[in-house]
């Protein structure tokens, strides 16, 4: 069987270098034809190869717009300023059960599509497409959506991150082959997730028949080890997520955000895979040593005690911050939730509490700039609705830049620091994030708890997120009428 799927190969490269050439990834004409070979080749390579191919979709998951629709338990804490992306995918050849999360019944045209779906410890999904325009940070990663308990009957969610991400730092694309830097927004680039190294080879060989250099390729492993695959109801049910965040042209962005990207392959072998599970990959170490944002605790305190100053006539109640989420393997260890976790970033919260409409009732949001300290590529806090976990507003570190000189004119360290006012009602200022009350999960009711969530996102030293001790937390205080 395997000779005949390597003559299969072999006839499709001929054919592919004689007629096709280096042909376009769907209809549209490539940049670097040494490396982006043709989707048509591909699925033929793969076809001829034993693979049941069946295309799926890399599309927008408007999270609040699913909570509120009421296909999904709750907004699993959204970066209120970053969208994604998934993977909505058909079941497998034979598959009966149902997967848990779809978007059919708001998109019908999405109809046997699930944004969740169970995997064969064989099966492999394919992404050949685009990264996107110029943004702070984007990547791509695979998750455990959902897992049985046996002891309780029941499945839950635990929606933890299989290992690192791909980012923009990481990421083997057309303008960044073999990782190596360069050009790395809308260039063309291959994602391959899977648990059997067999499997990936033989899709690699596929693309390398198709004309696709490995250059361009990535694989998302999923570690076997940590899961358990199968198609019934008693099996994990798994996600891909395609982040992205602060887009330099809105436009572009919304262009991109707004239709389905590249071409999507769920693939199923026809015959029994003698399985070579990949390992649970290593992760890139968090930390370089660099303690230098503790320096600034000394202006940070200047900075809490001007702001204390300026609201003196009113009662300021001062939330404490903690860490929030750590990483999936922690979730799938203590059968928590990670709410989609990345191990891009780290996580902060503040304590809950409510907010009123009294012009008098507000918050004064503070803490380091750790983008301008060199600690990561973007850093921002959302506002979240206590009771469905949905982020509704923020701000990142772009616009908070010089927020803090106001506070302290004549200290150096402001251009580190930052402030930002939330309330209710913004009066109309422009610099106050405002906190609505609705529609739906669109905002949060006056008597609902609430609760700040900061990100601090990759560290460019080490291409993770930064160590959590070598940060000063954020922070936030809430002003009331005496």
């Amino acid at each position: 069987m395997r000779i005949v799927r390597l003559i299969s190969i072999i006839t499709i490269m001929f054919v592919t270098a004689a007629g096709l050439g280096l042909a376009s990834c769907g209809s549209e004409s490539q940049d670097s034809g040494s490396k982006v070979g043709d989707i048509a080749a591909l699925q033929t390579a793969l076809e001829a190869d034993g693979f049941t191919v069946q295309e799926g979709k890399l599309e927008t998951f408007d999270v609040i717009a699913m909570y509120n629709a009421g296909l999904i338990p709750s907004c699993y804490g959204n970066n209120a300023q970053a969208p994604y992306m998934c993977y909505k995918l058909p079941k497998a050849p034979g598959q009966t059960t149902n997967n848990t999360v779809s978007d059919a019944p708001v998109n019908p045209e999405n109809q046997g599509l699930w944004a969740d779906y169970r995997l064969r410890p064989d099966e492999a999904i394919v992404f050949v497409g685009k990264t996107p325009p110029e943004c702070s940070y984007f990547s791509y990663r695979s998750y455990l959506a959902v897992r049985y308990y046996p002891d309780e009957g029941q499945a839950r969610r635990v929606f933890g991150s299989l290992g690192d991400a791909t980012n923009m730092l990481t990421i083997n694309s057309e303008g960044t082959p073999g990782g190596a830097g360069g050009d790395v927004y809308e260039k063309y680039t291959v994602f391959i997730t899977t648990a059997d190294k067999g499997i990936e080879r033989r899709v690699r060989d596929a693309l390398t028949s198709a004309g696709y250099s490995m250059d361009i390729v990535n694989t998302d492993v999923i570690p076997s080890g940590l899961v358990k695959m199968g198609l019934d109801a008693e099996d994990d049910t798994f996600t891909f997520l395609h982040r992205l965040a602060f887009f330099a042209d809105e436009q572009a962005g919304e262009d991109y955000m707004g239709s389905a990207q590249g071409t999507v392959f769920r693939l199923t072998p026809g015959d029994d895979t003698q399985l070579d599970p990949f390992d649970v990959p290593e992760l890139r170490v968090r930390g370089t040593g660099d303690t230098s944002e503790l320096d600034l605790m000394g202006a940070l305190e200047e900075l809490r005690q001007a702001i204390l100053a300026k609201y003196g006539d009113l009662q300021a109640t001062e939330l404490q911050t903690s860490i929030w989420l750590l990483q999936g393997y922690d979730a799938i260890q203590d059968k928590t939730d990670a709410l989609g976790d990345n191990n891009d970033t780290v996580y902060f919260r503040s304590e809950q509490f409510t907010l009123g409409d009294d012009p008098q009732e507000f918050l004064i949001v503070y803490g380091v700039n750790h983008t301008a300290m060199g600690k990561s590529t973007y850093n921002n806090f959302s506002i979240y609705g206590a009771e469905v976990m949905n982020g509704i507003a923020g701000r990142e570190n772009a616009t908070l830049a010089g927020s803090a000189e106001e506070y302290l004119p004549d200290n150096p360290a402001a251009q580190y620091l930052y402030v930002c006012k939330v309330a209710r009602d913004t009066g109309g200022d422009p610099d106050v994030v405002e906190v609505p009350t609705g529609p739906g999960a669109y905002g949060i009711p006056l008597d609902e708890q609430i609760f700040l969530g900061y990100r601090v996102y990759v560290e460019q030293a080490t291409k993770t997120g930064p160590f959590w001790f070598e940060l000063l937390y954020d922070r936030v205080m809430k002003f009331s009428p005496r």
